[in-house]
C-alpha cells in the first residue's frame, strides 16, 4: 500500500462506570451539592431492585452500562433538586389539582396522538418532555417556551435514541416540546414500566406490576403541584399505559379524576409494542431476544387488560367518569373524537382550540417519520393463539379486529 494522507481514527474509548447505588448517589450529591433524596421508603427498594435486574438480567454491553448509569443518575439528581425545591417552597403543597383527565390504555392504541391533540387546547396543562427530564427549578409561565432546559433535553434525545437508532422516530416520535407520559414521572420513585421498555429486566418489571403503587401516585401529585405552581392551567391532561396497573390509586389520589380509555385490536398493539421494546433494548445490549420480548410483554399486557376490565366491572367509580375511545374512530375523525370526549366529560372546547388541533394534525401527518413494520411471528407469537388469549378484552369493550 502506498502512502496516504488519511490516518486511521483511534478506537472509541468507552469510560468505565460503576453501576451501583453507592456510586450513583455519591455522583448525584457531588454534581448537585445536595444530600437529601427525600423519603428513602419511596424510592430505595425500587432503585435496589432495578440495579439488581440491570446487573443480573439486562445483558448490557459497555454502551448500555453508560446509558443506564446516566439515566439513573439524572433521576437521582432530580430527586435531590426537587426535594430542595419543596424545602424552600412548602407553599407548593397548597396548589390544587382539580379534575385531572387521564388517558389510559394499552400501547399503540392512539393514546399518544390523542394526548398531543388535547394538549393543543390552551386551557389544558400537560407535562412536556423537557420539564419531566429536568423538573427543577419549577417552570415559570413567562419563560415556559424559552427555558434553556428545552435545548438541553432536545440535545439529549438527539444524542441518545436519535443518534443510536434514528428509525426509532417512526415508532414513537420524541421531542423536548412534546407531551410526555407519566411513566417518566413515575421513574422519580424508580417504580415505572419505562425501564423495562429500555432494558431486559423481567424481574424488576414483575415487581413493578405487583407492588403497591400508593406512594407513586402520592409523589405523582406532588410533581404536578411542583410543575403547576408557577405555570398553571385549568386542568391537567395526563397519559400512560402504566396507569392500567394503578386505577385504584388514581382515584384514591384524585377523587374527581376522569379517564379516557383507549382501545385497539390487541394483535396490532402487541406486535407494535414488542417492536418498539426490541429496538430500544438494542441501544444497550448485543443480546436481544425477540421471542423473550414477545413472551414477557404478551403476559404483561394480558394482566393489564384484565386489571382494567376488573376495575371497571367493580363499580368502584361511576361509568360516567369514563369514556371509551376506539382507535378506528379516532383515525376517521380526530378532532371529532376530541369533541365527543369533551362533551361526555362536560368540558368546554372552543373554536381556537379546535383550530390548533387541526393545525397540529396538518403538521404531523401519519408516517411523517417513516413507516413502522412488524409482525407477531417475529416475536414468536402465534396469531390464532393470541386472538383467543385476548378474546375477553375484545368482547368486554367491543373491540373490532383489524385487517
Amino acid at each position: 500500500m502506498g502512502d496516504s494522507d488519511e490516518t486511521e481514527s483511534p478506537p472509541l474509548e468507552i469510560p468505565e462506570v460503576t453501576l451501583d447505588r453507592e456510586s450513583l448517589e455519591a455522583t448525584a450529591r457531588s454534581n448537585t451539592g445536595l444530600s437529601d433524596f427525600g423519603d428513602e421508603s419511596d424510592y430505595g427498594e425500587g432503585l435496589d431492585r432495578l440495579l439488581d435486574s440491570l446487573a443480573n438480567e439486562a445483558r448490557l454491553n459497555a454502551i448500555g452500562r453508560i446509558i443506564a448509569f446516566y439515566d439513573l443518575l439524572r433521576h437521582l439528581e432530580n430527586r435531590l433538586t426537587v426535594t430542595e425545591d419543596w424545602k424552600r417552597h412548602p407553599e407548593m403543597g397548597d396548589v390544587k389539582v382539580v379534575k385531572p383527565l387521564f388517558v389510559v390504555g394499552l400501547p399503540r392504541t392512539g393514546s399518544t396522538i390523542l394526548h398531543d391533540l388535547i394538549a393543543q387546547d390552551p386551557a389544558n396543562r400537560v407535562p412536556l418532555t423537557w420539564e419531566c427530564h429536568r423538573p427543577s427549578p419549577p417552570p415559570e409561565r413567562a419563560t415556559y417556551d424559552t427555558d434553556p432546559r428545552i435545548a438541553e433535553c432536545q440535545a439529549h434525545i438527539d444524542e441518545t435514541s436519535g443518534a443510536l437508532i434514528p428509525e426509532f422516530k417512526a415508532i414513537h416520535p420524541m421531542g423536548a416540546l412534546m407531551a410526555q407520559e407519566c411513566v417518566m414521572l413515575q421513574a422519580f420513585d424508580f417504580k415505572s414500566i419505562i425501564f423495562a421498555n429500555q432494558y431486559r429486566i423481567p424481574g424488576y418489571e414483575a415487581w413493578v406490576e405487583s407492588t403497591d403503587l400508593g406512594s407513586v401516585y402520592s409523589t405523582h401529585r406532588r410533581q404536578l403541584q411542583h410543575m403547576q405552581w408557577r405555570c398553571p392551567g385549568e386542568r391537567w391532561v395526563l397519559k400512560s399505559v402504566g396507569h392500567l396497573w394503578g386505577l385504584d390509586e388514581i382515584f384514591a389520589t384524585y377523587p374527581d379524576a376522569r379517564v379516557v380509555m383507549t382501545h385497539r385490536d390487541p394483535l396490532k398493539l402487541i406486535a407494535s409494542h414488542c417492536s418498539l421494546v426490541s429496538m430500544a433494548c438494542s441501544m444497550g445490549s448485543d443480546q436481544v431476544s425477540r421471542e423473550e420480548i414477545g413472551r414477557m410483554w404478551g403476559g404483561s399486557w394480558e394482566t393489564a387488560m384484565r386489571k382494567g376490565v376488573e376495575f371497571r366491572a367493580s363499580g368502584k367509580v361511576d361509568e360516567s367518569r369514563f369514556f371509551d375511545m376506539h382507535f378506528s374512530e379516532l383515525v376517521s375523525d380526530q378532532v371529532g373524537m376530541v369533541e365527543r370526549i369533551y362533551e361526555h366529560l362536560d368540558m368546554d372546547l372552543d373554536d381556537d382550540a379546535k383550530d390548533r388541533m387541526q393545525s397540529f394534525i396538518a403538521d404531523n401527518p401519519q408516517g411523517k417519520h417513516g413507516k413502522h413494520s412488524y409482525t407477531l411471528e417475529e416475536f414468536g407469537l402465534d396469531p390464532a393463539a393470541e386472538r383467543e388469549r385476548y378474546r375477553f378484552y375484545q368482547d368486554h369493550y367491543g373491540v373490532v379486529e383489524e385487517g
